[in-house]
C-alpha cells in the first residue's frame, strides 16, 4: 500500500513510540519513588505538578494532612466551587479554615492591571 493515502483501519491517533517510552519511565520512576521514598513527600512532589482536577481531588480527599493543605493553596479562581464545598463540609477544621483563608486571598486578588491602576 503506498504512503499517499490514509489507511481507514489505522487508529486515528497513532502513538510516537518515543512517548511511549518516555511515558513508561515516568511511570516507572514514580512507582520506583512509592517504593524507596516517602509517599508523603512524593504525592506533595506530584500535586504541584499536577492538572487542575488532580489538585481539586487531592483538596477534597487527601489521605495526607499536608498534601491536602497544599493542594488547596494551589487552587486558582475557576476551583472556587470546591473550596466553598470545603468550607461547608468542614467549616471548623485547619481544611475548611484553609479554604476560607484560599478563597478571600482569591477574591482580593486582581490582574497586573487593576494593581497599576489601584485607587486607594
Amino acid at each position: 500500500m503506498s504512503t499517499c493515502c490514509h489507511d481507514p483501519t489505522d487508529p486515528p491517533n497513532k502513538l510516537d513510540p518515543r512517548e511511549l517510552t518516555r511515558a513508561e519511565m515516568r511511570y516507572d520512576e514514580l512507582v520506583r519513588d512509592l517504593f524507596t521514598d516517602d509517599p508523603e513527600k512524593v504525592l506533595l512532589k506530584l500535586v504541584n505538578s499536577s492538572s487542575v482536577y488532580l489538585r481539586e481531588l487531592a483538596a477534597l480527599r487527601a489521605n495526607y494532612p499536608s498534601v491536602r493543605l497544599r493542594a488547596i493553596q494551589l487552587l486558582d479562581k475557576k476551583s472556587k466551587a470546591v473550596l466553598q464545598k470545603i468550607i461547608d463540609k468542614e467549616p471548623d477544621s485547619e481544611f475548611g479554615q484553609a479554604a476560607k483563608h484560599r478563597l478571600e486571598h482569591l477574591d482580593d486578588e486582581t490582574g497586573l492591571l487593576g494593581r497599576l491602576f489601584k485607587s486607594s
